[in-house]
């Protein structure tokens, strides 16, 4: 696959994710107390960690956007 995110991109994706986790796992906030809300919102961080350190977005790829220089 063509790489298709950018470091902008990138860098607001993998503190989207880190965040998502913390809030998931470690932040004690009650709305995560639920299983599914948990693992929903983890298994979101996760992908937003994975396309940020892949630098390939399945869903950019279908739309055809790029939010990265063409080299």
């Amino acid at each position: 696959m063509t790489v298709n995110v950018g470091t902008l991109d990138r860098i607001a994706r993998a503190a989207l994710g880190a965040v998502l986790l913390y809030l998931a796992f470690l932040s004690g906030v009650p709305l995560f107390d639920g299983v599914i809300v948990k693992y929903a919102v983890a298994a979101i961080g996760v992908v937003m960690l994975v396309v940020s350190a892949t630098r390939v977005c399945p869903i950019y790829s279908i739309f055809g956007i790029k939010t990265c220089r063409s080299a």
